[in-house]
């Protein structure tokens, strides 16, 4: 059997964004009618999250900060969702290492799946660099990753590939 690809599952159209909301992207959901095995996750509800819950965003850092112990994700209010970060990046992680994935796709900008651009912490749409605390431990386990951007704008190539 070929290896897996795991996909934020909002890419998907599975409703399980903060606000109750996905970003399903058709590229990616016709994935699913190919023989390709696919897997969604979403670390932020694997973490223990509700659906919805306030957004949140890493301040004073990124993900590998957060891992760290040296940065927090907050939510809009102010409360610490830290821990639930950490815990859904870890199963994640477990998830990945057991059935190996050929790729990973993660949701841009995400606390949790942010590869390379991440929103930083002020609540106001800016971004910084870095990587979600998700993407960062993938990161250091060394998957292959990719966003949806670079899926789009590289997709010919990814295609050949991995699927």
């Amino acid at each position: 059997m070929d290896q897996p690809i795991l996909i934020s599952a909002c890419l998907l159209g599975i409703p399980c964004r903060y606000d109750g909301n996905s970003n399903p992207l058709p590229q990616l959901v016709k994935l699913l009618s190919c023989n390709q095995v696919v897997i969604p996750f979403c670390p932020e509800t694997q973490g223990g999250l509700t659906i919805p819950r306030l957004p949140a965003e890493i301040v004073k850092g990124d993900g590998a900060l957060v891992l760290g112990g040296k940065a927090k994700v907050i939510n809009k209010d102010g409360e610490d969702y830290t821990e639930q970060f950490l815990k859904g990046a870890e199963a994640v992680l477990q998830m990945a290492t057991s059935i190996n994935p050929k790729l990973i796709i993660l949701k841009s900008k995400s606390p949790s799946c942010g590869l390379g651009r991440i929103y930083d912490g002020s609540f106001r749409g800016r971004l910084r660099q870095g990587d979600g605390v998700t993407s960062a431990l993938l990161r250091q386990a060394s998957f292959q990753l990719v966003t949806e951007i670079e899926l789009l704008t590289f997709g010919q190539i990814l295609a050949k590939n991995y699927w």
